[in-house]
């Protein structure tokens, strides 16, 4: 990847022990595939689930919920999926103008602010969450892909999360070649943290993008009803990733009117995870037909 930074390069190859986590630098993703969905939104209902400092990105009256789901093959820290529920956002004193954050990502911070990542070991637990500062937790999840489509079920405690389906576009050809921020809330703050990507993907716009995002029964996640979900409007398959994940990460207080009355979660949710790459059984909840 020509566009990584000289640091990067620099360290790679170099070995780090972080929280007990052995890591050989830099810490990255291959020959994994992974679908993403794209579905405008109610903007105003965004807006309640972002934190100060943190703005939907606004396509005409709209926002965009990205629901991201990577299988990693090869990694790190071994196998698992990782199911990605997010808003597409910037990062600033004001929100930004519409559409320009898409075509400007560097003039007005623009990345994702993750709402859920639920992921299938606890190794990755404890370094996503303790380290970067990613909301992970670990959940039954699967990744299919079959002739004409790819899918993800998300299951806890034996009931539906919620599942995506994207039709597979006919042609992977178009160059991913980029940086994306996440955005995260952990210990009262607000989490910064950067993957490269330099990959190949197909895609469906629009009216061609056929593709699904069902909320279960299951509670953790019934506030997403409130965003007004409409069609999908981008369906992207990748199926082979290459992303490397910088170990540079910002942070900042997450600031309020007043002292919030809950404790937001901290380290002690994460100082006594294992090592261990084991998978929770895989969902088998029944997904609704359409």
């Amino acid at each position: 990847m020509s566009f990584i930074t000289k640091r990067i390069k620099d360290y790679t190859g170099k070995k780090a022990l972080v929280d007990g986590i052995p890591f050989t630098l830099p810490v990255e993703a291959i020959h994994s595939p992974a679908l993403m969905a794209i579905f405008p939104c109610d903007f105003q209902q965004a807006q309640r689930f972002l934190p100060q400092g943190i703005h939907p990105l606004r396509l005409w009256k709209k926002a965009l919920l990205v629901v991201t789901v990577i299988d990693y093959r090869e990694t790190t820290i071994g196998k698992y999926v990782e199911y990605s529920i997010a808003l597409a956002c910037t990062y600033g004193e004001k929100p930004a103008p519409r559409l320009l954050p898409a075509l400007l990502p560097s003039v007005y911070k623009t990345g994702q602010y993750v709402i859920d990542l639920p992921v299938s070991s606890e190794i990755s637990v404890k370094g996503g969450k303790g380290i970067w500062g990613m909301p992970k937790h670990q959940a039954s999840l699967d990744f299919k892909v079959t002739e004409d489509k790819a899918s993800s079920q998300y299951d806890l405690d034996g009931k539906l999360v919620t599942y995506v389906e994207i039709a597979l576009p006919k042609k992977v050809w178009f160059p991913v070649k980029v940086k994306a921020s996440n955005y995260c809330s952990f210990r009262g703050m607000l989490m910064r943290s950067d993957i490269f990507l330099n990959n190949k993907a197909g895609f469906n716009l629009f009216s061609k993008a056929k593709a699904r995002f069902v909320i279960g029964d299951h509670p953790r996640l019934q506030a997403l009803k409130k965003l007004d979900i409409q069609d999908c409007m981008a369906a992207v398959y990748l199926p082979s990733i290459h992303g490397i994940l910088d170990d540079h990460i910002e942070s900042w207080f997450l600031t309020h009117e007043a002292l919030p009355e809950v404790t937001p979660e901290g380290l002690e949710s994460v100082v006594d995870l294992s090592l261990s790459e084991q998978w929770l059984a895989a969902p088998n909840a029944e997904v609704p037909n359409e």
